[in-house]
């Protein structure tokens, strides 16, 4: 890994942990307002955002500890460095929106045919804010996803966006339960039961890419299309073959098979793969490693 690269993995690195700590801050202290309120105002639906809000806590923790490690630089044990780390950590993340779902699903049947007050009203307050809040969240932690390269972070800020869901589908249930009066009063936890279906939703849709990266499923094309426009344009190259390229973490790792003069020397050869290395390289900061793999061709 050049130390352009490894700058530039510590730099994602430093800015995921921050969007990561601060979305902790901010889980704990809505999770404490929504589950004080939830009791208060006898609101299931606010207590089950409560517990929503303190699994994201502990998912970001995994998502801190996975974007950690995954910045480790190789070693002996590891020489391909620790990325898989990042997306196993987005796997456990996924996986707890799965399972808050369930919960929340199983206590949302037992709220529903069990006889309750309606919500207070003031229960609505809290959640005007929760969404607002959760929402300009979720923005601010996805765009630091996509600026990293980060599946872990980007499935936290989708833990995000699941909490404002939550919060708004308990908003309509609560407005329904105080609206329509005496016999809706479960339309408050219905609500949650709505939300609990969002949860899972968005827990399996964020599965899915973690397993595939884990896997080393291809990347977007375009960052094959950026690498073949870089080694095509060095000089010595006549063709390109082969390209693979997949996901390491914060970075990525390429396989290219390069058309060189079939006369050329063995000396020459090399430097044409040297020269392809580094153009790719430059291309790209988030390309950690480059394997070029010289074949003989004829020039046209």
């Amino acid at each position: 890994m050049t130390e352009r690269t490894q700058a530039k993995t510590v730099s994602s690195a430093a800015l995921g942990v921050r969007s990561t700590l601060l979305g902790v801050f901010v889980n704990a202290v809505l999770a404490a307002v929504k589950a004080i309120a939830g009791i208060l105002g006898n609101s299931y639906a606010l207590i089950a955002d409560a517990i929503e809000s303190t699994s994201d806590i502990a998912s970001s923790l995994v998502v801190l500890g996975g974007i950690k490690i995954a910045s480790v630089p190789a070693d002996h044990d590891h020489p391909y460095g620790h990325g898989k780390a990042e997306p196993l950590a987005a796997m456990v993340v996924a996986v707890a929106l799965i399972t808050a779902a369930i919960g929340i699903a199983i206590q949302s049947t037992r709220e529903i045919i069990t006889p309750h007050h309606a919500p207070a009203p003031f229960t609505l307050i809290v959640l005007m804010l929760v969404i607002v809040t959760k929402e300009l969240l979720y923005r601010f932690v996805f765009r630091v996803g996509v600026e990293a390269h980060s599946t872990a972070i980007k499935t936290d800020a989708w833990h995000h966006r699941s909490d404002a869901l939550t919060s708004t589908a308990a908003f309509i249930g609560i407005s329904i339960a105080l609206i329509g009066g005496p016999g809706y009063e479960s339309a408050d936890d219905w609500a949650a039961m709505f939300a609990s279906c969002v949860i899972a939703y968005n827990g399996v849709r964020l599965l899915k890419p973690t397993v595939a990266e884990i896997m080393d499923a291809a990347p977007p094309r375009d960052i094959e299309v950026q690498v073949r426009k870089a080694a095509a344009a060095v000089n010595g190259v006549i063709g390109l073959d082969k390209c693979l390229v997949r996901k390491m973490g914060l970075t990525y790792y390429v396989d290219l098979h390069v058309v060189v003069d079939g006369e050329t020397s063995v000396r020459r050869g090399h430097d044409v793969a040297h020269r392809v290395k580094d153009a790719i390289r430059h291309s790209n900061p988030k390309i950690s490693d480059v394997l070029i793999h010289i074949e003989p061709g004829t020039k046209s």
